[in-house]
């Protein structure tokens, strides 16, 4: 079975918009596009390619996919692990693109995913793809987040747990703070919420 990873940039403040460019993502008259870029530092760098240096394969949504083919088709000579990812990209319009192992998830998303988790190949790797997120939260199917959790907050914008995201627990296995302030955080589901009382 592939488990399926979300590795995110976040604020203190959840959001997840735009975190890599002034225009990356601008709906909504987000203004603060490029706020992990002071943070950005060698350790934490060092951390993305051991992440992407694993086999996998990529669940992406329409808008981040198109984000990626605009770059990493020919980045390092097109050589990368990106590049050679099958991406899986749910989207209602799209059906084709030119980039190579593309392939796309229309009609039933939430059942090809489900599928997708039950056969052969390398786990499932979620970058961006913010309302995607909000769909596989509300569908219970996220098996590990690992977070980049960076000191600033901006506000409004789009937010890793948005409106999709159901109450569920999540225990933290490994977590360490970079030079330059950033938390890398890696979670694993973790079954209900449990409650009780203080002093009981």
């Amino acid at each position: 079975m592939r488990k399926i990873i979300v590795l995110t940039f976040v604020t203190l403040d959840g959001v997840m918009q735009a975190p890599g460019g002034p225009t990356e993502d601008t709906s909504g008259g987000f203004q603060y596009g490029g706020w992990l870029v002071p943070h950005f530092d060698e350790a934490l760098g060092q951390e993305m390619g051991e992440q992407m240096g694993q086999p996998f394969d990529l669940l992406l949504g329409r808008k981040t996919f198109e984000i990626f083919a605009t770059y990493w088709p020919t980045a390092e000579g097109g050589d990368n692990p990106i590049n050679h990812a099958t991406k899986y990209v749910a989207s209602w319009t799209m059906r084709e693109h030119e980039w190579q192992k593309s392939v796309f998830l229309n009609g039933d998303v939430v059942a090809q995913i489900r599928q997708l988790k039950q056969g052969e190949g390398p786990d499932l790797q979620v970058h961006g793809s913010s309302e995607l997120l909000q769909t596989l939260l509300a569908n219970d199917l996220i098996d590990e987040l690992w977070l980049k959790i960076f000191p600033v907050t901006v506000g409004e914008g789009k937010r890793l747990f948005g409106e999709g995201a159901k109450p569920a627990a999540y225990t933290l296995v490994e977590s360490r703070a970079t030079p330059s302030g950033v938390i890398i955080a890696r979670y694993l589901r973790a079954g209900a919420v449990e409650t009780g009382q203080i002093g009981t």
